[in-house]
C-alpha cells in the first residue's frame, strides 16, 4: 500500500461491535483529538459491520457507519486499516485474510486465530508489505506481545510461566480466601461478568492454550501449534485442594507454561501449585501476569488486567495508533516474527517436577506402606505425608502426599497401580508443584 499524505485521514473498518468493539467505537469516536495528535494525522471510524443492524448497543454510532456487509470494509479502497474483534476462527480468519490481501493493515483482538493462523497470516502480511499486529490477543492490556517483539528481543527466552485467564483467576481466589465451591465461585464469576454462559473455553483451558501458543511461538521463534499443549481445566478442584495446599506452603493457579527444555520446548495448562512468596501465587481475582525468563534481562514480570472491555480496548487502540503513526512517517513495515515449523515438541509424559496427590483411604493399619511401596516401585520419593478428614462411620481418610522431582510418566503409572488397591476408594487429585 502506498503511503498516505498527511492531511488524508487513515480510514478505519472495525469488524464488530461487541464489549471490545464496542469500546474501540467509542474510543475513536469520543477522542478522534488526542488519537490523531498521538498518530499526526486525523484517524476516521468509517464503517462498523455488525451481523444485526437492528440491536440495541450501548456506543451511538453517526448513521451511515453500521454494515452488515463485509465487502463495504474488505473492498473499500478508502479503509486502509481493518480492526478485527469478531472472535472465534470462522468468519474472523477469513476476513483478515481478505483484509490482507487487499493490502490493508489490520489490529486483531483474535487469539483463537492467530493460534491456529497466525504464521500464515504473518506470512501473507510481509507477503503485501502490510502491517498485522496483535497486543489485545494475550493478557489484554498487558503489553506482553510488544515486549518480547521489540524491548526484550535480544534475550533467547528459557520459559514464559503465565496467569493468562481472568475467568478462571478470580474462581480459583473466591475458592482460595473464601472455601467457595467450584460451582458456586463459577456462578459468581458469571454474575460478575467475568464468565461467559458457556465458560467451557476458560474453565477447561482452552482460551490459556491459545494464548500461550501465541507467546510460545514468539518467545522461542518456533510454531507450537494449540493441540500440542498439554490441557487441564479446573472443574475437578474441591475446597480442600485449597486448604491442604495452604498449610503446606502453597497457592493454587492455573497455569500457562512453556519451557525450552533440551531436546524442545514443553508447553503445558493446567492448576498447578506455586510457593505463596512466588509472584505468581499473588496474582488474584481477574488479573493476569506473564513472568518470561531471558538470557539477559533474567526474570521479567509484567502484571495487569488481562480481560475486560477498557484493558483490551487499550491494546487495540495502541496498536491502531502505532500503524497510523508508521503510515504517517512513511514507514514500512516492521518484519513479523513469524515462528518457524513445529517441531522438538516434549509430551507432558517427559516433565520433572514434584508433585501433590489427595487420595481417599481406607482408615486401617498398613495402608501408606503399599501406597509408598508402589511409588518407590516407580522410582517416586515422597517428600511429605498429611492424614486429613477421617471417617470413623465409613472407616476412610484423606491423604495427602508430596513427592520429590519425578517423571509424569512413573506418576502416572504409579497413581494407575495405585487404584487398583483395594483399600484406595478414590485418587482425587493430581496437582503439579511448579517452583
Amino acid at each position: 500500500m502506498s503511503d498516505l499524505s498527511d492531511n488524508i485521514p487513515v480510514n478505519i473498518g472495525l469488524l464488530g461491535l461487541g464489549v471490545v468493539g464496542g469500546g474501540v467505537a467509542a474510543a475513536l469516536l469520543e477522542q478522534p483529538e488526542d488519537i490523531s495528535a498521538q498518530t499526526g494525522r486525523p484517524v476516521n471510524l468509517k464503517k462498523v459491520l455488525v451481523r444485526d443492524a437492528a440491536r440495541p448497543r450501548d456506543v451511538q454510532l453517526p448513521d451511515g457507519l453500521i454494515t452488515t456487509n463485509p465487502e463495504d470494509i474488505l473492498a473499500d479502497p478508502d479503509i486502509s486499516l481493518v480492526v478485527e474483534v469478531i472472535g472465534g476462527e470462522s468468519p474472523a480468519a477469513q476476513y483478515l485474510q481478505d483484509a490482507l490481501k487487499a493490502g490493508k493493515h489490520v489490529v486483531t483482538a483474535n487469539k483463537e486465530v492467530m493460534a491456529k493462523r497466525g504464521p500464515e497470516l504473518l506470512s501473507l502480511a510481509q507477503r503485501h508489505n502490510v502491517n498485522l499486529l496483535y497486543e489485545a490477543s494475550v493478557g489484554g492490556g498487558i503489553p506482553i506481545i510488544g515486549c518480547l517483539v521489540k524491548e526484550l528481543a535480544a534475550n533467547r527466552f528459557r520459559s514464559v510461566r503465565s496467569i493468562i485467564n481472568g475467568t478462571t483467576n478470580y474462581i480459583l481466589t473466591r475458592m482460595a480466601n473464601d472455601h467457595t465451591g467450584f460451582a458456586l465461585a463459577l456462578s459468581e464469576a458469571q454474575e460478575q461478568g467475568y464468565a461467559e454462559a458457556d465458560p467451557t473455553n476458560d474453565i477447561e483451558g482452552y482460551d490459556a492454550v491459545y494464548k500461550l501458543s501465541i507467546l510460545a511461538g514468539l518467545a522461542f521463534h518456533r510454531r507450537v501449534p494449540p493441540e500440542s499443549i498439554h490441557r487441564e481445566g479446573i472443574t475437578r478442584l474441591q475446597p480442600q485442594d485449597f486448604r491442604y495446599a495452604h498449610e503446606l506452603g502453597y497457592a493454587i493457579k492455573s497455569l500457562a507454561i512453556a519451557t525450552m527444555e533440551e531436546g524442545g520446548i514443553q508447553a503445558r495448562v493446567y492448576p498447578a501449585l506455586v510457593p505463596q512468596d512466588n509472584m505468581l501465587a499473588k496474582v488474584d481475582g481477574v488479573y493476569n501476569a506473564v513472568e518470561v525468563e531471558g538470557s539477559l534481562c533474567g526474570r521479567v514480570l509484567i502484571h495487569g488486567r488481562g480481560a475486560g472491555r477498557g484493558p483490551t480496548t487499550s491494546a487495540v487502540v495502541g496498536d491502531l495508533i502505532e500503524i497510523a503513526r508508521n503510515l504517517g512517517a512513511g514507514s514500512t513495515p516492521l518484519p513479523s516474527i513469524t515462528p518457524e515449523d513445529a517441531g522438538g515438541i516434549r509430551s507432558i509424559d517427559d516433565l520433572e517436577c514434584q508433585y501433590f496427590l489427595r487420595l481417599n483411604i481406607a482408615d486401617r493399619p498398613g495402608v501408606l506402606a503399599q501406597i509408598a511401596r508402589i511409588l518407590g516401585e516407580q522410582n517416586i520419593s515422597i517428600a511429605s505425608v498429611l492424614q486429613k478428614d477421617a471417617n470413623p462411620e465409613a472407616q476412610t481418610a484423606e491423604i495427602v502426599i508430596t513427592t520429590h522431582p519425578a517423571r509424569e510418566l512413573w506418576v502416572q503409572k504409579a497413581l494407575e497401580l495405585a487404584a487398583n488397591l483395594e483399600v484406595v476408594q478414590e485418587i482425587n487429585s493430581l496437582l503439579r508443584i511448579e517452583d
